[in-house]
């Protein structure tokens, strides 16, 4: 009963939010954030009244599965963005852009905490800075295919922008499996050629790998079926099933087997919607489907941000000193690798705003930085820090610029009346 009252609580708290949230016009990503915080262990989950939020971090824990399995289906969605006749027009684009935008983020950061690290060698260590540097690469999928999805952006910012987050992932695996390997290097004095090149390539092979098998398997699958309830069905389970089997990870000798989800759901979504002809049809019936799972995630999300890295003037301070750096760099590298590919003015004004949000996969690289024992609580608190005022405020900046760059258009009035109308109807039929 408990995760059910959970799971209930956290999707009524999410939605009641996005309602007191409209008149400000704020993105439902933004809206779900914070029902999550207020939901959280540090407002409402402090008082400790069973049901009226999460007491504590163990209880937003237990509902880890339903954020994995929200992430599946968001790179699954993000797949269907590589159709091999448009990444024949954007496909160059997207990894320049990616490469630059992602390495201007990691230089810029070292820079500035490297400064940070010579002025204050107490506060800041250089592995500690390093590390951070790499966790900067890392852009929020989730946060931007939300906004996209709500107001309905369409044009070629939108085009190259979900291209872009989906290979920043692989881009920033490489990054920080390397200035990690580094910083450890710097600490123990030892280097590991395997975890810094091996390990980081074996991951991104074995989850592409994964991901093209699990997606020829589901249009040999798809084949079987002519209804389309049972074909989404059978959608839902493949995704489920690639998502679980990315959470493996074994050794073979010296070499750390892994995978990442968000590139097996991607290289899943990818393959599928390029083999199978009714894809399009199946893919929007996902995304209906998963529209709840979304809500969940975010609330989630702000249920697990942690409020108490405020009481840490070292924090704030070495924070903010992140957050602006890889903004700056962020909004740099892809404006100079938009105008080297010769991108409209629009894509090279707005893009990096877009790449803003940064949550899930920087959580995650902040996890592994814990083997530098003391020194990755700090990295830790940095990095929830950043997340907590990047998934407040990116949603609402990548809204800005797709609507300055005139990819969100009014919502047609038909549309904002379509609850009236549809009461004046069924009174008319009384």
């Amino acid at each position: 009963m408990g995760t059910l009252l959970s799971v209930s609580i956290a999707l009524l708290a999410g939605l009641l939010m996005t309602r007191a949230f409209k008149p400000l016009k704020l993105p439902s990503v933004t809206a779900y954030l914070i029902a999550g915080v207020l939901i959280g262990p540090y407002c409402v989950g402090a008082l400790g009244i069973e049901g009226l939020g999460f007491n504590s971090h163990e209880a937003v824990n237990k509902l880890t599965l339903i954020s994995e399995v929200a992430l599946g289906f968001i790179a699954f969605s993000i797949g269907n963005e590589f159709v091999v006749s448009d990444l024949k027009k954007t496909g160059k684009q997207a990894v320049v852009i990616a490469i630059f935008e992602a390495l201007s983020a990691t230089v810029l950061v070292d820079i500035a905490l490297i400064a940070v690290h010579i002025a204050m060698p107490d506060k800041l260590t250089l592995p500690q800075a390093i590390t951070l540097a790499a966790i900067a690469t890392a852009t929020a999928p989730a946060a931007t295919l939300m906004v996209v999805r709500q107001y309905k952006a369409k044009g070629p910012l939108t085009k190259l922008l979900l291209p872009i987050v989906a290979l920043d992932d692989a881009v920033c695996l490489i990054v920080f499996a390397i200035s990690f390997g580094v910083a450890k290097t710097i600490k123990v004095g030892t280097t590991d050629i395997i975890s810094i090149i091996v390990n980081p390539i074996v991951e991104i092979v074995f989850s592409l790998v994964l991901g093209a098998v699990m997606g020829w398997f589901l249009t040999l699958l798809e084949k079987l079926f002519n209804s389309n309830t049972n074909r989404l069905n059978l959608t839902i389970a493949v995704v489920f099933l690639t998502a679980s089997i990315a959470m493996i990870d074994f050794n073979i000798g010296p070499v750390h087997i892994s995978f990442s989800s968000l590139l097996a759901c991607m290289m899943l979504g990818t393959v599928f919607c390029n083999i199978c002809s009714l894809s399009h049809d199946l893919m929007k019936a996902a995304d209906k489907w998963t529209s709840p799972l979304f809500a969940l995630f975010f609330v989630i999300s702000g249920a697990e941000l942690e409020l108490n890295v405020f009481s840490d003037w070292a924090i704030v301070f070495i924070g903010v000193i992140y957050i602006l750096s890889r903004s700056i760099g962020k909004y740099s590298g892809a404006s100079v690798g938009s105008k080297l590919m010769k991108c409209e003015p629009q894509i090279c004004k707005y893009l990096g705003i877009t790449l803003l949000p940064q949550a899930g996969v920087a959580l995650g690289m902040s996890t592994v930085a814990m083997e530098l024992g003391l020194e990755g609580n700090l990295i830790r608190n940095i990095t929830l820090f950043a997340v907590l005022i990047y998934e407040l405020f990116g949603p609402l900046m990548t809204r800005q610029a797709l609507k300055a760059a005139g990819e969100i258009h009014p919502i047609p009035h038909e549309v904002v009346n379509r609850r009236s109308t549809k009461l004046e109807e069924a009174k008319n039929k009384q």
